[in-house]
């Protein structure tokens, strides 16, 4: 098949990686690869690894959450004609998987990664610096995802950012900000904002809309004003978890470019890693930028 570059971090989830790596290896081989192993040392050591050896290979498989995901595509996106992407998930909660239709079995997914279909898919550029895979967001519980620790996501799964996140609701902050998209304006506090190219978020399905294409060249948008109320928020925090109907203080809408203003610095998380503090900001959709192995039936 060629050559591959087979990026793993070992620490991701509950390590479970670790007592199938030789398998998966040996798989890829009996498939006619030619594998290059790179065992993760630190936090973006898969950006650099790709960014480097990636230019040299016809595919690159990276194994680990979607932090590992996140770090790799940024590596390649250095490049001009990346190779084909593979994805091995083995985190905490693989939101991203989800919607590639790729399993948590580390077996079945590296199945995929070599019968699979290869299929562009849209990437975030986040203030035209860096790069996102899945989800960019700001406000309460989106600091959750880079504070809690690491050993407790492996214990927990997607509820330790629910646990945390119950902890941040007595100190909930509201931010004044003006939202410009492609065709609407909006002010206002809010509290809550995340853009998304995915189906799952936090381990749920569904907070934004069911209706998610990862290749269509638009975000799917979730905003939620400041209530004045602790009803108020109660019912917000029931439509984000229960899925029930929206609220005045809660919108959602498409678009392929997004930028945001507001009166002070505000965290924003890119892929459930912190992502800086900024008064202004400006998210595009890179359209089919990366082409990555799937799981999903191909509609005919």
């Amino acid at each position: 098949m060629g050559n591959m570059l087979f990026i793993v971090n070992p620490r991701s989830g509950k390590a479970r990686i670790k007592n199938q790596l030789l398998g998966i290896v040996d798989l890829f081989i009996k498939y006619g690869w030619d594998v290059q192993l790179y065992i993760t040392q630190d936090q973006g050591d898969a950006i650099e690894t790709a960014r480097k050896k990636g230019g040299q290979m016809d595919m690159i498989v990276c194994s680990g959450g979607d932090g590992t995901l996140s770090e790799t595509i940024s590596g390649m996106m250095y490049m001009e004609h990346p190779p084909i992407l593979g994805y091995i998930p083995s985190g905490s909660t693989n939101d991203f998987a989800a919607s590639l239709g790729i399993p948590s079995q580390a077996g079945k997914a590296a199945e995929i990664v070599v019968t699979g279909e290869a299929r562009p898919i849209d990437i975030g550029y986040f203030c035209q610096e860096r790069t996102f895979v899945y989800v960019a967001g700001f406000g309460v519980f989106t600091e959750v995802s880079y504070m809690t620790p690491q050993e407790k996501k492996n214990l927990l799964g997607h509820q330790a950012y629910m646990l945390e996140g119950v902890k941040s609701l007595a100190n909930i902050k509201s931010y004044r900000m003006r939202i410009e998209a492609d065709d609407f304006c909006m002010e206002g506090d809010f509290i809550f904002g995340m853009v998304t190219n995915t189906i799952s978020v936090g381990g749920f399905k569904g907070l934004v809309t069911q209706d998610v294409a990862l290749d269509d060249g638009v975000f799917e948008v979730l905003m939620i004003r400041t209530p004045k109320t602790p009803l108020e928020l109660t019912n917000i925090l029931s439509y984000m978890i229960l899925k029930e109907e929206q609220s005045e203080y809660v919108h959602k809408f498409k678009t392929s470019r997004l930028r945001i203003f507001s009166e002070e610095e505000v965290d924003w998380v890119l892929d459930g890693e912190f992502g800086g503090a900024r008064r202004e900001v400006e998210i595009e959709n890179l359209t089919q930028r990366i082409k990555i192995v799937t799981g999903l039936v191909k509609k005919r």
